[in-house]
């Protein structure tokens, strides 16, 4: 490659070209305390998601009845009670999901092992996930991990991640004389492969993905659901996608045998520090 980029030197230039829009606006990740970068208004962005969500249900196979709508309904509901209730509690900070309209759909689709939630609490449950969850506590475990990121504004870390990277990229250049674009450009041709996406973006999103399994497994216990559930979904889910799951270096989520590992370690320290809590 003709262009070479010192790191040192890059990381330096990327971060005077950030530093005016990081600085004033980090928030903290309740629980973890993890600091986050924010740069968007929560209000604005909540009611984005809010119209994306109403347009998806439109155009979308959805289950309006039946036990297992129920049950999602229930656990998700518990759940959210639960955390409110933690935050009113310990007094450390407002409750985040003060501002919150949750609602929960089921996708008609058994070929999908997925659920998502939407910032301010839109959850959207598969039909295909309901065979790894395969009971209540399960299925709190799932429901706990997508609050969680609604919890934690992961998709409005990611927006404001998103915009800096692309900023502080450009500015950078400019110093740099085009270095950083043509040597991602020449990857990319090379490889097919973005190097922000692999070095950057992947494991940003692999580092949420276990954040939001920790205070998952957080919620699941405040609301009373027998955490220990979490190990045994994972290694359903390992099974069902046994030599299937792609690189971990090219993936946005931990791997299912790291997420065990994880899981594993948590569960005593998350029964022991965050048993159910009593609700109203």
């Amino acid at each position: 490659m003709k262009y070479i980029i010192n790191r040192r030197k890059f990381l330096g230039l990327f971060g005077c070209g950030c530093c005016s829009l990081i600085l004033p606006s980090c928030t903290t990740v309740p629980i973890t305390e993890r600091k986050q970068l924010s740069l968007f208004s929560e209000t604005k962005m909540n009611a984005q998601a809010a119209k994306v969500y109403e347009e998806f249900k439109s155009k979308t196979k959805l289950i309006t009845k039946g036990d297992d709508l129920d049950n999602i309904r229930k656990v998700g509901k518990r759940i959210e009670r639960s955390v409110s209730a933690y935050f009113t509690e310990i007094k450390k900070q407002d409750d985040p999901t003060n501002n919150f309209e949750w609602d929960y759909v089921l996708v008609d689709n058994d070929k999908v092992l997925n659920a998502w939630c939407m910032p301010g609490g839109k959850i959207a449950v598969y039909t295909g996930i309901l065979k790894v969850t395969k009971n209540i506590n399960g299925l709190s475990v799932l429901l706990g991990h997508e609050i969680a990121h609604a919890v934690a504004k992961h998709s409005m870390e990611r927006q404001s991640q998103a915009m800096t990277l692309q900023i502080g990229s450009q500015v950078a250049d400019i110093f740099l004389k085009g270095a950083i674009g043509r040597a991602r450009q020449t990857v990319g041709q090379n490889t097919g492969l973005d190097i922000f996406r692999l070095g950057i973006m992947n494991p940003f999103g692999r580092k949420q993905e276990t954040e939001a399994d920790y205070l998952g497994l957080i919620f699941s216990s405040l609301a009373g659901y027998d955490v220990r559930e979490s190990v045994k979904l994972w290694e359903r889910m390992s099974s069902i996608k046994k030599g299937k799951e792609v690189p971990l270096f090219l993936s946005t989520h931990p791997s299912s045998k790291k997420r065990i590992e994880n899981l594993s370690g948590w569960i005593n320290e998350v029964i022991l520090d965050y048993p159910p809590i009593k609700l109203s």
